[in-house]
């Protein structure tokens, strides 16, 4: 049976990979797709991976009708099997219902990739709709990790590599990208607000340099 799957994780845990991945190996069997994004770091209409992977996409706009999109392209002759979406944690619930009536109405499997809540620690709208309405959530088994070595669990933002929780929910970024960039934090460093920066910063301090005598 045709299923919705939300693979979910952090930033760094190798979402957009696994999404090129998918599209790469059912393509290699003859399997066409529609692939999906959002505010990818490539620019408008690209889904990419950190490992310079790239391919071309539909930007998923606010007022683009996902379920009319595919109906479309059938009813052209298109062919469509599957369906891909990255960034998914960007579209606005209203594209979770297309992405659930085309699992249920066009018998295609739809492949969500996302990241589930934002730099404050809560759900991004399209992640909490997606929890809602997949048949499944995968939680991606590639761990991403904070900078103390710990494994990381939340996504900070930081300006100047000082963490911010204020702001609008969404500005696209990359880590180190920038004046606005992102980091992936364990929830101790995420709460006390210590990035990578900051660390470095606290070590180098006069206040905690060893003394020395003579």
């Amino acid at each position: 049976m045709p299923e919705l799957v939300f693979f979910s994780g952090t930033m760094d845990c190798g979402k957009s990979t696994l999404a090129l991945q998918i599209a790469h190996n059912r393509s290699a069997r003859g399997l066409q797709s529609v692939i999906f994004t959002r505010d990818d770091r490539a620019g408008e209409g690209k889904l990419s991976s950190r490992l310079g992977l790239v391919t071309e996409a539909v930007e998923a706009t606010p007022e683009l009708d996902l379920y009319g999109f595919v109906v479309e392209r059938l009813s052209r002759g298109g062919k469509v099997d599957y369906i891909v979406v990255d960034e998914a944690q960007f579209l606005v619930t209203e594209q979770i219902d297309q992405l659930a009536r085309i699992v249920d109405d066009l018998d295609l499997d739809v492949f969500a990739f996302g990241i589930t809540t934002d730099f404050r620690t809560r759900l991004f709208p399209g992640s909490q709709r997606l929890i809602e309405l997949a048949d499944r959530v995968e939680t991606l088994q590639v761990e991403a990790m904070c900078w103390c070595g710990a494994r990381a669990t939340h996504n900070a933002r930081t300006v100047g590599g000082e963490m911010v929780v204020e702001g609008e929910q969404v500005v696209v970024g990359d880590v180190g990208a920038g004046i606005v960039g992102y980091e992936v934090l364990c929830r101790r460093h995420h709460r006390k607000r210590m990035t990578s920066a900051t660390a470095r910063a606290a070590a180098l301090s006069p206040d905690v340099l060893p003394v020395t005598s003579g």
